[in-house]
């Protein structure tokens, strides 16, 4: 079974030590996590002197790393041997050999971050032997809600649907920055209400409750007219508030699950749809039954084409002089009309 972060941590918590840890992938957050976890609990602090090293792979070789490993403990069970940048290391061989026969008294972590190890190499299949190879995947668009709810909710804090968008939408997928603004967000909060509301998100993160990609996409969906233009406008007259380039990739990734919505078998009952669209939030598939109301299926083929276009045109192919705030109300007037 590969390694997940849950089973990681709920291995580590029960003090079920393995001898090497290679945590690599591109998702640098849960790697960091691990790692902190091993740094500041396998030792107790009075250990840590003669028995944690912490070591970068740009500094040293995989020999000398094994060296350190070899090593027996002073006064403690453990020693602990962090090797951070490990992805700059090469000629992992040592390691190979090393972990034929590992110290058990040893906990070795290497940290490779922005990447993987070839799964087609005997190491990655040695390392899954005899400890843990754990990858650290980005975490997908999708599932970003659930991640925000889940997080608030581990610190007392609850979060209403349209907030949880907005943090969504504005921050991305950088796990690092997307803890630190939700952070920011829980230290505001009154001790008598915890719970997270648009008004806070704009006045902590600095996104616009009323005018924002969310409420873009809410007013194409419902066909609102006046409220999608007032958006527009405002964009326009402020474009450090957001820009072409943000709302493109939100309006595709819609228009294309809509396309996809049409296809479904029982698209009138909205738990099949969901199911249909890999969606785990019941409120967020309402979306996709609103714009199959409002939309044909022909008529979303040509918006995402128009897109397309768009698109293009804002990286200036066949565009000589068309500002992008003209582009994009080119764009809302073609969807909606």
């Amino acid at each position: 079974m590969a390694a997940t972060y849950s089973t990681v941590m709920r291995d580590l918590q029960a003090r079920k030590f393995a001898p090497v840890y290679y945590l690599m992938g591109d998702e640098a957050y849960y790697i960091d996590k691990i790692s902190d976890w091993i740094a500041e609990n396998v030792l107790q602090p009075e250990e840590r002197d003669f028995n944690q090293t912490v070591l970068f792979g740009s500094d040293v070789t995989a020999a000398q790393v094994i060296d350190m490993a070899k090593r027996y403990p002073m006064m403690s069970e453990y020693q602990v041997v962090i090797v951070k940048e490990a992805q700059n290391i090469r000629h992992m061989e040592p390691l190979e050999a090393y972990l034929q026969k590992p110290l058990t008294s040893t906990i070795l972590v290497f940290c490779h971050k922005n990447g993987a190890l070839d799964r087609r190499k005997r190491l990655v299949g040695v390392i899954d032997k005899v400890g843990v190879l754990y990858e650290s995947k980005k975490l997908k668009e999708r599932d970003l809600p659930a991640f925000i709810e889940n997080y608030l909710r581990e610190k007392g804090v609850g979060i209403d649907d349209k907030s949880n968008q907005l943090i969504a939408e504005s921050i991305g997928s950088d796990l690092n920055r997307l803890t630190s603004e939700l952070d920011k967000l829980i230290i505001s909060l009154p001790e008598n209400d915890r719970r997270v509301t648009p008004q806070i998100v704009e006045d902590q993160i600095g996104v616009s409750k009323d005018f924002n990609g969310f409420e873009l996409r809410d007013a194409i969906v419902y066909k609102n007219v006046f409220k999608a233009n007032q958006i527009i406008d405002y964009f326009d007259k402020n474009p450090k508030a957001g820009s072409i380039y943000a709302f493109l990739p939100l309006l595709f990734n819609y228009f294309e699950n809509l396309m996809i919505a049409f296809y479904c078998p029982k698209r009138n009952d909205p738990n099949e749809v969901a199911r249909y669209l890999d969606m785990k939030s019941s409120w967020a598939v309402q979306q996709y039954m609103t714009g199959m109301r409002n939309y044909t299926g022909m008529k979303t083929l040509q918006i995402i084409r128009k897109i397309r276009e768009i698109d293009a045109k804002s990286k200036g192919l066949d565009n000589p002089n068309t500002p992008p705030g003209e582009l994009m109300k080119e764009l809302v007037f073609f969807i909606l009309h």
